[in-house]
């Protein structure tokens, strides 16, 4: 019997070919063909990738994926994992074989025996042929995208399949006349690539409005935030410089009207707003014959928002709305007016997809999370309400203390490695000010610019310090303190620590923020909140990654009606300057927020007794609670059967041969002395010796620190005389302090020159090496009774 790749190249490539695959023009047989990048594992290592033994393409569409398997095996044996593949490529036909029988399903319901694998021609009618006759001009405006190769840098970069699957249904829908479409992919999954390929098809393949074949598309991206913009504009580069526009407020100014002179066009609503008469008003309603519309849930959507005036104004083009956000009541404006998703990706597909990194939640407590004003503490500024208690809410908000805010910053700076990025969410833009100083003077670097405050009121040096926090060459900024503005939009892969020192009351914002910490770098195996606000609650909410919600119906807002004067609808008559505020003095009346700040100065008894607890919870993709030790198999795997029980890990670990030894095999297996480490650290066990590691993974045991196991050994110290027990109280130091690595047998003759300088003066003191080196070894399994 032939094994599997010798059925394939035996048996199953000559019938493909004999079938016409790879033979009849425009077909292509694709082997061994990449769906997943494979689940991280930990210390860079990844879980199997899920490839497709073929992929059957014709006329440069994917139509059928078969599976594989040996001559002897049952020829149904990889159904199962066929439907899969085809599921998640959107494909109808799922086919798989031994080489001698074949099995064809069709995930819209037949499925059974084949004699043979369909020819070209065949499986195209079976896919094609009935859509064809319905809508022939349709489906040749899909075909003609489809012909038009992914722009792939030179080949240098191959489109993820969820991409292509949303990309092929975007361009599905413009085909078949769609005006509003929408798509979701998890934060970090790649929306701003999606948009690129959908652009570039549709530029390559001169589709516009009138669908004459003859003009280029005009197509605009509009976003809310310029560094989205900006991101976006950079991300298109592979147009001619002549087709990119970005559209800037100081440049309508200058020019004194908006640019009309290219092809896809980036622009923020803001900008599209201004102006004495709104700058969208100068472009013909059918100037755009696309437009591209970032974190559509943000606004441009919305049935309250001004801006949905741009949108409604520019109705003749098709829109595509991109989001991160699963539909739920607070966002159901966004998918009222897309529609129904045609694609969508999710947080939990990503991560097990391996395209997303994982997390962990560190829970941080304090004895001062919630303030009643008590007579022996200060009041600086404002009045406190004596006998009311203030919470979360009302920090930095209402009251500020910052003594508070202090021993929270120094909390989580010893938690962290304070060489990682790591954003830091704010109450507001001052809070994120006072926790920017504090940080700066509790790190351990003396950089200036080690931490520094990115909010919408730092401007140009604001996005200059967000620009150099992205920047994987550079290691300053380290940290960023915000308050709003970074919770979404920013592409830093290198981000390991996100803390958070507000309230997230928003699901959609909470999510967001936790996909800050999603994409994927080199050597990041996971990422940690530190979640001092009880944040981790929204885990346990059904909207984390439930079935979506329907909104609470709303009433629906009527046609804009045309403006008597300009005739235009929205109305873009020049709008009078508004009047400032009487009191405060601000065009927008600011006197609401005029009530002066809280600040109160804690008495010195209570800065003394501020103490924290911190727990380590661990989440499953689909924001369930798991134990410490479902989280590091989800990472690493299961530790390898190289002890039988917990007795005999023990016995092994006692005694520096049976103990090296052991580590030799577990490193052989893929578990490093730096993974191992790794290990330490998701449990909070770095003062604890590896086999507590190890023991608790496989069997629960308690966690004990390495000073608890060295109380264990010197009880057995009675037993000798003080020369050895000055020298092992000397060795059990090093182990205290560096870990069990210090034991090993060949440390002996260091410790010994390191005590008494050589090992000829440390004989007349201990003895002969035979005696040093037994009791060496034979103290240490005392550290494990």
């Amino acid at each position: 019997m032939r094994n599997e790749s010798e059925t394939r190249a035996e048996l199953i490539d000559p019938h493909l070919q004999q079938q016409g695959w790879a033979i009849v023009p425009e077909s292509r047989i694709r082997r061994e063909y990449p769906i997943t990048k494979g689940r991280l594992i930990g210390s860079g290592k990844r879980a199997m990738p899920d490839k497709a033994d073929y992929i059957l393409q014709f006329n440069n569409r994917n139509v059928a994926v078969l599976e594989a398997k040996a001559e002897g095996c049952y020829y149904t044996e990889g159904l199962a994992q066929a439907k899969d593949y085809a599921s998640r490529l959107n494909l109808r036909y799922a086919i798989c074989t031994n080489g001698v029988k074949y099995y064809m399903a069709d995930l819209q319901g037949h499925e059974g025996d084949i004699t043979e694998v369909p020819t070209p021609e065949q499986l195209w009618e079976k896919l094609y042929g009935e859509e064809q006759k319905k809508n022939q001009e349709a489906f040749n405006w899909e075909q003609r995208f489809f012909n038009v190769p992914f722009e792939t840098k030179g080949g240098s970069w191959e489109l993820r399949y969820y991409q292509q699957n949303a990309i092929n249904k975007v361009l599905k829908a413009v085909a078949n006349d769609q005006k509003k479409i929408l798509i979701t992919l998890a934060t970090g999954t790649g929306k701003t690539a999606v948009s690129f390929q959908i652009a570039w098809k549709l530029f390559q393949a001169k589709w516009n409005i009138n669908k004459d074949g003859i003009r280029s598309p005009r197509i605009l991206f509009l976003a809310d935030r310029n560094i989205l913009a900006d991101q976006a504009f950079n991300a298109f580069g592979a147009f001619e410089d002549d087709a990119l526009k970005r559209i800037k407020p100081s440049e309508i100014k200058k020019e004194g009207k908006v640019p009309t002179n290219g092809s896809i066009f980036f622009t923020i609503f803001q900008t599209f707003m201004s102006g004495e008469e709104p700058n969208f008003g100068q472009y013909p309603k059918d100037f755009f014959d696309f437009i591209i519309v970032d974190e559509c849930h943000r606004g441009g959507a919305n049935d309250e928002s001004t801006w949905r005036a741009i949108l409604e104004y520019f109705e003749p083009a098709t829109q595509l709305g991109l989001t991160a956000t699963p539909k739920r009541d607070v966002n159901g404006d966004t998918y009222k007016y897309f529609g129904e998703p045609v694609s969508v990706y999710s947080l939990k597909e990503g991560i097990n997809d391996g395209y997303l990194t994982p997390f962990r939640v560190k829970q941080i407590q304090t004895n001062i999370d919630e303030y009643q004003f008590t007579s022996d503490d200060d009041v600086i500024s404002g009045m406190v309400e004596e006998g009311r208690e203030y919470t979360e809410s009302d920090f930095n908000r209402i009251i500020t203390i910052k003594a508070r805010e202090e021993y929270r910053v120094k909390e989580f700076l010893k938690m962290i490695n304070q060489n990682q990025k790591t954003l830091v969410f704010c109450a507001t833009q001052d809070h994120a000010l006072a926790v920017r100083d504090l940080i700066n003077q509790h790190c351990d670097s003396k950089n200036p610019n080690y931490c520094q405050r990115v909010t919408a009121n730092d401007g140009e040096i604001g996005e200059k310090h967000l620009r150099d926090f992205q920047d994987n060459e550079k290691s300053i900024p380290t940290i960023l303190t915000t308050s709003q503005k970074l919770s979404t939009g920013v592409d830093a892969p290198e981000i390991r620590n996100i803390v958070l020192m507000r309230p997230v009351n928003s699901m959609i914002e909470f999510k967001q923020i936790v996909g800050r910490g999603t994409r994927l770098f080199e050597g990041k195996d996971y990422f940690t909140i530190y979640d001092f606000v009880k944040a981790y609650k929204h885990f346990n909410d059904p909207a984390w990654d439930g079935e979506p919600l329907e909104p609470e119906p709303k009433e629906p807002r009527g046609p804009l009606k045309e403006c008597s004067v300009c005739g235009q609808k929205p109305c873009i008559c020049p709008k009078p300057d508004k009047e400032p505020c009487e009191m405060c003095g601000y065009i927008d009346c600011r006197c609401d927020n005029q009530k002066e700040i809280i600040e109160v100065v804690l008495s010195d008894g209570k800065v003394r007794q501020l103490q924290s607890m911190t727990t380590t919870t661990f989440w499953s993709p689909e924001g369930k609670p798991i134990t410490a030790t479902e989280f590091l198999k989800s990472l690493y795997g299961t530790i390898p059967d190289l002890f039988q029980s917990e007795e005999d890990l023990k016995t092994q670990w006692s005694t520096p041969a049976t103990r090296k030894s052991l580590l030799g095999k577990l490193e052989e297996k893929g578990y490093t002395k730096e993974q191992l480490s790794e290990f330490q650290k998701i449990l909070s066990a770095e003062n604890s010796d590896i086999y507590d590691v190890l023991s608790y993974v496989a069997y629960q045991s308690e966690i004990l620190e390495r000073e608890q196991r060295a109380a264990k050994m010197r009880e057995h110290f009675k037993e000798l005389n003080a020369n050895h027990q000055e020298f092992l109280e000397f060795v059990l130091n090093q182990y205290i302090l560096n870990g069990v690595y210090e034991l090993d047998d060949e440390k002996l003759g260091t410790f010994l020159q390191l005590k008494y300088k050589t090992i000829a003066d440390a004989k007349p003191i201990l003895g002969d090496l035979k005696t040093i080196r037994n009791n060496f070894i034979e103290y240490q399994k005392y550290l494990y009774v």
